[in-house]
């Protein structure tokens, strides 16, 4: 396929010239990047994740023909850090991006607000590896003009600046969940329904941009507050008693008809096999604010537990990843970037600092082991750091806690007194490397700190809902 596709591109070059020749070949060796993120996603409710609820089969068909890796984990347990981490394969708290993004705190700079200007983002890295790089959506990375998508490395923008927005209604002069759609390329439609106008948007951008490299970053908010779903996807959930679960449910669906819209315009293009897709979620979900379930983690968004930091995780590409793969070593969302940039043929320097790796060489049995022998986070009030089966969490107000993963994924037995050889090696490691970070730029208001450390002690569902 690839050289018939090689040879209908060269035979157009005898037509136009040499420089379409040189671009055709060009574009054929880079791949193509779509990174689909969903945002507060439950790690249990998609169906190759465990549930028998909520029907997801385009998500579901990328796991079975890609790469799941039931150990994949974000860099932050909430929205903004965690996409500045993915989006830049650096661990977002070594260049203080400690918190997520919120109103700016008396004391603090309002230009230092958002992701900070010196920080490459993997468009920019693709940007000088003669890729078109687009966003669709969420932006959340400040916003300010410095930290404006087109000005750090994106070519095209749609979407809106804020961590969320309203599903049927964006005004001219609105504020928060009700601002106006950006984009430099074409006056915004009015919205229909967010979820369905991102995918139509995905898949324009696909087709305008089949000839040449590309990095799409679909940033859809679905199923992040406010809660609102189409009146047809709500009635395919009616048996559903529960009214907010009922909501989740078919927003969950809707961002699953629009993924597989944007498989479709790849096929249609003649562009699948060449295309990575990845599909993650930005951090766990919130539980008893949007009603998703991480069974069979514990915890939820804003708590270093599995169930707010370990998501959905898969990489498809048929062309060069075996199908139905389940690669059962830790990774992180900071491994995509540097992927996706030696990849397309560029360097991974030193002085860019990644903290992820390419994924690939383990991934085609060119390097064996563990990509990673320990994971650290920090966020806020909390840290935490994972080495091998074993995960030890620092927060304020009690004793560290340590689990043994391996035998307790649902991190119900904490036995840090049992083991206090290992809890005191992984918290001086943690905290030899948490007093070496920089200040953060900008702090969330008090009570949030407040609520992280009350997450903690609450009970959250470990098993799947029955059917009704």
């Amino acid at each position: 396929m690839k050289s018939l596709r090689l040879v209908l591109l060269l035979l157009l070059a005898n037509v136009f010239g040499l420089s379409a020749q040189d671009k055709a070949e060009k574009a054929l060796e880079k791949p193509n990047y779509v990174l689909i993120v969903a945002d507060d996603l439950g790690y249990g409710d998609l169906g190759f994740t465990g549930s028998s609820q909520i029907k997801t089969p385009n998500i579901d068909k990328l796991a079975s023909t890609g790469v799941f890796f039931p150990e994949g984990y974000v860099s932050s347990a909430v929205c903004s850090p965690s996409r500045a981490g993915l989006l830049t394969g650096r661990n977002q708290v070594t260049f203080g991006y400690d918190n997520n993004l919120g109103g700016v705190q008396p004391g603090f700079d309002p230009d230092f607000h958002g992701l900070p200007v010196e920080v490459a983002t993997v468009a920019d890295h693709l940007h000088n590896l003669g890729y078109v790089n687009g966003i669709v959506g969420k932006w959340h990375l400040g916003y300010e003009d410095q930290f404006y998508p087109l000005n750090r490395g994106f070519d095209e923008f749609w979407g809106y600046r804020g961590g969320g927005h309203d599903y049927f209604t964006a005004s001219a002069d609105g504020k928060g969940y009700q601002s106006p759609i950006e984009c430099n390329y074409k006056t915004p439609q009015k919205i229909t329904y967010i979820t369905d106008d991102k995918g139509d948007e995905c898949v324009d951008f696909i087709h305008r941009h089949k000839g040449e490299p590309f990095f799409l970053y679909a940033s859809f908010n679905a199923p992040h507050a406010p809660l609102q779903a189409t009146e047809a996807d709500l009635e395919l959930y009616k048996h559903i008693k529960d009214e907010r679960r009922r909501t989740y449910a078919a927003m969950v669906h809707r961002l699953d008809l629009n993924i597989g819209r944007i498989v479709q315009a790849l096929e249609a293009a003649g562009l699948r096999e060449n295309t990575m897709i990845v599909f993650i979620s930005d951090n766990g979900g919130p539980a008893e604010t949007n009603a998703s379930i991480n069974a069979p983690f514990n915890g939820k968004k804003g708590t270093l537990m599995e169930g707010g930091i370990r998501v959905p995780f898969i990489i498809n590409w048929p062309s060069q990843l075996p199908a139905g793969k389940v690669y059962k070593e830790q990774v992180s969302s900071l491994d995509l970037t540097p992927t996706f940039i030696a990849l397309a043929g560029g360097e991974l320097r030193e002085e860019d600092k990644f903290d992820g790796l390419n994924l690939m060489p383990f991934l085609n049995g060119e390097k064996q082991g563990r990509p990673h022998d320990e994971i650290k986070w920090r966020f806020t009030i909390s840290a935490a750091i994972r080495e091998g089966k074993w995960k030890l969490i620092r927060i304020p107000d009690r004793l560290p806690m340590l689990y043994d993963l391996e035998n307790d994924i649902s991190e119900q037995h904490d036995v840090a007194l049992q083991n206090l050889d290992i809890t005191k090696r992984l918290l001086k490691k943690l905290g030899t490397w948490d007093v070496q970070l920089p200040h953060p730029l900008f702090l969330e208001a008090p009570v949030w700190r407040i609520r992280q450390v009350e997450q903690y002690d609450k009970t959250y569902r470990l098993t799947q809902p029955v059917v009704d």
